[in-house]
């Protein structure tokens, strides 16, 4: 068997800064662009029409699908799920005449799943094993191995790997 990963693989309608780091196996589908100093770790895969911020990170294993807007000041840790049309915002007070350079860092940590249409506000961090139900707005830190769901989102359940379980959660 060989072990060893497959090639790097960028659609030729993909746009890649050559100022961008993107490891081993990744595979960078069409419309999708990737901005000066951003940093994909091996076996990452980008789906279709996403936009990838400068400094952004991108961690091992991760699949981030079609429609995802992950602006500057964003990390992710390894092998994170990011469902589709998934958006991390990077200012908490837009305004349309104003030019900030703040940054609201936003993590989320290993093996965390975010569903399809999400949102997340910058600021926030997303707790290792953390789901986020489709649809919700995240606007608070959540907790790790816990599922939130909603508009504010909030917790509904502890997950699989959290300190707290009933046996109907197993």
């Amino acid at each position: 068997m060989n072990s060893s990963p497959e090639p790097t693989y960028v659609n030729p309608r993909a746009e890649v800064s050559p100022d961008a780091r993107v490891g081993k196996g990744c595979r960078i589908w069409d419309w999708t662009k990737v901005r000066e100093n951003v940093l994909i770790g091996d076996g990452v895969s980008i789906g279709q029409g996403c936009y990838i911020d400068h400094d952004v990170v991108i961690g091992d294993r991760c699949k981030i699908q079609n429609g995802v807007n992950l602006y500057h000041g964003v990390t992710l840790g390894d092998e994170v799920f990011i469902g589709p049309a998934v958006t991390f915002t990077n200012d908490r007070f837009p305004r349309a005449d104003e030019d900030r350079q703040q940054t609201w860092p936003t993590w989320v940590r290993d093996n965390a799943s975010i569903g399809a249409n999400a949102t997340i506000v910058c600021g926030v961090e997303i707790g290792e094993g953390a789901m986020v139900g489709a649809g919700s707005v995240v606007i608070h830190d959540v907790p790790a191995n816990t599922l939130v769901v909603g508009n504010p989102a909030e917790v509904v359940r502890l997950l699989e790997g959290g300190s707290r379980q009933t046996g109907s959660e197993r």
